[in-house]
């Protein structure tokens, strides 16, 4: 597997220098989504928590970038932390009214709130600009002294690559640390853990914060990307799709989501390529893979062969 997946990142690295840019596009909404639902995967697929608003800090990390960037003209790694602290400063208001609730309540709060940050993006248009969104920002230079061509799409995917790549090791030694592995035993079994004596909520709150946290630094890369902050990025409907990509590539396996997102947006430009109807095609593919493949298509790939 570490073989494999070292030739998997030699393959993007290369990828601009054999591929048109349309697939640098492609593969660049793929690493960032990626991102994204990694971040979701941390709160459900590791710790048994399913939220429906996840797009919140998505969208809110999206959104500080642009006003850093469009009001301050600041480099974009400090536009990106900054980002991350504003998503962060979110997840922790939200998480901390939502995690003392559980399954079903747990997860109509959050679509709750996603809800009200939608409405305040749509709504606040002296500062997000309303329906039209946030635009006209420039990529000046990243930081660090870097002298990086950022507006050159195939600059800003390897940038993209790089802080990808970095922030899913972060994750992943969360994952395998003692948290994660406490994060495990409270998705099996929360009764047992909290008899044991172990403060239950506090660890979903730092799960659901730093879920946040990553998921904002999703939506900062995207909105250079995109070239635009607005509120679809913050709908109950792109809550759907961290949601789907987990459990398309497969929840509770750590590259799962990134599998999945791959899948889903491979999918969706595929199908949207020939016909305008394609949420009817990409809705009947979903559900045939889900369907065909309980855990998810890499869960399921991966327990094959390891015989599970």
């Amino acid at each position: 597997m570490p073989a494999l997946l070292v030739v998997l990142l030699a393959a993007l690295a290369a990828l601009p220098y054999f591929a048109p840019y349309f697939y640098i596009f492609v593969a660049t909404e793929i690493l960032i989504m990626g991102l994204f639902a990694a971040s979701f995967n941390l709160i459900f697929g590791y710790t048994g928590m399913l939220s429906f608003g996840h797009a919140a800090f998505f969208g809110m990390g999206a959104y500080a970038c642009a006003l850093l960037l469009l009001h301050f003209e600041v480099s974009l790694l400090t536009a990106i932390l900054g980002a991350m602290l504003a998503s962060t400063l979110l997840a922790a208001a939200i998480g901390f009214l939502s995690v003392r609730l559980g399954e079903v309540y747990f997860a109509m709060l959050t679509l709750a709130f996603g809800m009200m940050v939608y409405a305040v993006a749509h709504q606040w248009r002296s500062l997000t600009n309303g329906s039209d969104g946030i635009t006209g920002f420039r990529l000046t230079e990243f930081g660090l002294g870097l002298d990086l061509q950022l507006f050159n799409p195939a600059v800003y995917y390897h940038v993209v690559l790089v802080v990808v790549v970095l922030a899913s090791l972060v994750l992943y030694l969360i994952t395998r640390s003692s948290f994660g592995l406490m994060l495990r035993a409270i998705s099996e079994n929360p009764e047992r853990v909290a008899f044991c004596g172990v403060n239950e909520r506090r660890h979903r709150l730092v799960a659901f914060i730093i879920a946040g946290l990553f998921a904002g630094l999703a939506g900062a890369l995207f909105a250079p990307f995109n070239r635009v902050a607005s509120p679809d990025m913050v709908h109950w409907t792109q809550s759907a799709e961290p949601v789907l990509m987990t459990i398309l590539g497969g929840a509770g396996y750590f590259l799962g989501p990134f599998f999945g997102a791959a899948m889903f947006v491979l999918l969706e430009t595929w199908i949207t390529s020939f016909t305008e109807h394609w949420m009817l095609l990409l809705g009947i593919a979903l559900a045939l893979l889900v369907m065909f493949f309980r855990r998810g298509v890499l869960g399921t790939l991966l327990d094959k062969v390891t015989g599970r």
